[in-house]
């Protein structure tokens, strides 16, 4: 905490000039002893400050309380007893914190916690342009759009030609250009002064020097900040009423205000963390232990309610606060201001302030974070709109309210119309529709689901897979059990329901396997059988592999199998044709021999697939980084391995024109080679088996060469070889 002294101190300066106005506002708005409001900030700053884990993040007395201190004061009969309901309400803050009850600030949306950031700094903005011109009569309506004078935001920039003051525009001109030519120049000799702390005693200066020398620009009392004088400790502090516990309206009030505190400490946090330029997290359930403890204490000595507030905790970010000792150090200064630092203070311009706060707003409602928010699309630039929109003619708390209820919509809708995905899968057995459920399927995705499978045409296979659901909500099951005992058996769908967990009160149901029989098998044509082989094989690129029930095929293929393809391949370990096909079991008869060269016995084997078995189609597969291609160009010839390389000597002779070009090793001469060998191989089917011979020139057979890329897992099919490498 003491490591960053040379950032935290001057920061903690800043917040204090800023925060000391901002709690008598706030106080002189809540009809509240003047006092009051810096009692509160002085604890949010020391107290809540030391216990907090946040390092920005600064407490005080809160604008968005306004409404409620009015309503709680006039409803108690008088300040005292509302002190007992700040008092309670702190030790009811403290149980939330125990009993770990912050993690409600997850479920807060970012793009409302945005609108949020961003309407605070509109509001600052619009809020300060009349004190940067001298329009400082009504200091208490800062915090609020309906102003009690009939005014409001809007309509108060209108009447700033009425109360405009030559001084503050010379001030306020002169500070906002020293800000900016400053934090661009960066003097040596001011670099540990924040630009801020110059842009105040600048303010000083001048309006002195207007005072001695241009006394109608001078800026008097009603223009400067205003401490009241503190004439004996013990009229600082009020205490409770403890004689009213009892009553029930102080215990309403109590957890009225233990509530609206916690809810704009939590988003205030939120929006503090997400401003930091380091991402630093807090402990939300932390934060509102401190905020207890300081709400106790605070309603203790007669200070206000207490949360995290944001323009204070903003304002000390772009200061360059590092830890929460900048936070601590703005509560001693407040400590100090009312009772040594009064006559000193009182000569700050309140326009030399709103300079520092219209420039922070400006910072907080950036004009990217619009486009940003805007380029994401409708869902998550309406809700942001709507908060910014809704805070600055409410207050904070009903505009996130707002916000939060459009965004409830949008995920209403978006869960509606995309709680699941759905795909059609053209497997051997025909169409097939696969519903795959997410993670969570909480109630409302309900509409949507039902929606879905009542839809189903007749005679449908569908697959519902709920393998990666850790939670299904009982809603969901009881659609999924009418569906499967009900609807599916009058539309004579076939339902696979899998991966439903035993304390779901479901269990899988399997109807049906992705196994042909074997009348299915012969009416598919070899055409047909490639584009199957094709379609997996992409759906093993993609990592979509389809659902294969092994246990079932067992039992489905225990008395016979209809194969749709052979493939003759290499024996090389990543070659597996059931894999990179994505076949179930009892779908591809797989023949594998190192160089996927041919002899007798394969040819047997080929004979025996087609004429007794039934398949249509064979393949024969050669591959990148294939060993016995790389062993017959090096000609390794040891012991039994020239059986197989000088078979593959055929494509190496064959290529010789294109390897000489180049080095043998290159990728493109080697891939050349491998597919050169598998043309080889066909031929010598075709050359060696009359019976496959017949069958492929009638159309009943066919043969195809294949090369598959082991980097990529892609199976490229083709009929010829380039003989440019460069194009192969």
């Amino acid at each position: 905490m003491f490591s960053h002294l040379k950032q935290d101190i001057p920061s903690g300066l800043v917040v204090f000039l800023v925060a000391l106005p901002l709690c008598l506002g706030v106080a002189l708005a809540c009809g509240a002893p003047l006092l009051s409001g810096v009692i509160s900030g002085i604890v949010g700053g020391i107290v809540v400050g030391f216990l907090s884990h946040s390092r920005t993040s600064v407490s005080g007395p809160a604008a968005g309380l306004v409404t409620l201190v009015l309503a709680a004061t006039s409803a108690l009969g008088d300040y005292q007893t509302f002190l007992l309901s700040v008092f309670l309400a702190g030790f009811i803050q403290i149980g939330l914190g125990i009993l770990r009850l912050g993690f409600i600030a997850n479920y807060v949306p970012s793009n409302v916690i945005q609108g949020l950031l961003a309407s605070i700094g509109i509001i600052l903005i619009l809020k300060q342009i009349p004190h940067s011109v001298g329009f400082d009569i009504n200091p208490e309506e800062d915090f609020i759009f309906f102003q009690r004078d009939g005014e409001n935001t809007f309509s108060e920039l209108l009447n700033i030609h009425k109360y405009f003051s030559w001084g503050a525009v010379i001030i306020s001109s002169i500070s906002l250009l020293l800000m900016f030519v400053y934090d661009q120049l960066r003097w040596k000799v001011l670099r540990y002064i924040p630009s801020p702390i110059l842009v105040i005693l600048a303010g000083i200066l001048l309006n002195q020097i207007f005072k001695n020398f241009l006394p109608e620009f001078y800026l008097s009392e009603k223009h400067l900040v205003t401490i009241p004088n503190v004439n004996r400790w013990e009229s600082i502090f009020m205490f409770p009423n403890f004689s009213m516990i009892g009553h029930t309206e102080v215990w309403y009030f109590a957890f009225t205000i233990a509530a609206f505190a916690t809810l704009e400490t939590l988003l205030n946090l939120d929006a503090v963390e997400r401003i930091d330029p380091h991402k630093r997290l807090s402990s939300p359930n932390r934060e509102l232990f401190a905020q207890g403890v300081g709400n106790s204490l605070s309603g203790l000595v007669g200070g206000l309610p207490i949360t995290s507030v944001i323009v204070r905790s903003s304002v000390n970010i772009y200061a360059g606060a590092e830890s929460k000792l900048s936070t601590m150090v703005h509560g001693v200064f407040l400590a100090m201001s009312i009772l040594f630092l009064s006559s000193s203070l009182n000569l700050i311009p309140l326009c030399s302030l709103a300079v520092v706060l219209v420039v922070t707003g400006f910072k907080l409602t950036n004009l990217s974070v619009y486009k940003s928010l805007y380029k994401k699309g409708l869902y998550q630039f309406l809700p942001f709109i709507t908060t910014i929109l809704a805070i600055i003619f409410t207050d904070l708390l009903t505009g996130v309210l707002i916000g939060l209820c459009i965004s409830f919509i949008f995920i209403l809708k978006n869960n509606y119309k995309n709680p699941f995905s759905v795909e059609t899968e053209n497997l051997n057995i025909g169409e097939t529709i696969r519903i795959e459920l997410p993670n969570q399927v909480s109630f409302l995705n309900k509409a949507s689901i039902k929606d879905t499978l009542w839809s189903l045409p007749d005679h449908a296979k569908l697959i519902v897979d709920a393998s990666n659901c850790n939670f299904i909500d009982h809603d969901i099951l009881e659609v999924l059990e009418e569906f499967k005992s009900v609807v599916a058996l009058e539309k004579n769908i076939q339902l696979n329901l899998v991966g439903v967990k035993d304390h779901y009160e479901l269990n899988d149901q399997v109807q049906f396997v992705n196994i042909l029989d074997k009348e299915a098998q012969q009416k598919l044509t070899p055409d047909e059988i490639l584009e199957f082989l094709k379609r997996g094989n992409e759906r093993f690129v993609k990592g979509k592999w389809s659902e294969k029930y092994f246990k079932h095929q067992v039992n489905a293929t225990a008395f016979g199998q209809n194969p749709i393809a052979v493939v003759l391949s290499c024996i090389d370990s990543r070659t597996s044709p059931e894999i990179i096909f994505d076949a179930g079991l009892g779908d591809i008869i797989s023949i594998r021999i190192a160089g996927n060269i041919v002899n007798q016995e394969i040819l047997g084997s080929l004979e025996l697939s087609c004429a007794k078995i039934g398949t249509k189609l064979i393949v024969v597969l050669g591959h990148s980084n294939c060993g016995a291609v790389s062993s017959a160009i090096y000609a390794l010839k040891d012991g039994n391995i020239a059986s197989i390389t000088n078979k593959i000597d055929k494509a190496i002779e064959t290529s010789d024109p294109i390897t000489k070009q180049s080095n043998p090793g290159n990728e493109h001469i080697f891939n050349h080679v491998v597919k050169t060998n598998v043309l080889n191989s066909i031929d010598e089917i075709l050359d060696s088996s009359e019976f496959l011979k017949q069958k492929v020139d009638a159309g009943e057979y066919k043969i195809v060469p294949a090369f598959y890329d082991t980097s990529s897992g892609e199976v490229q099919f083709f009929h010829t070889v380039q003989t440019s490498p460069k194009r192969d």
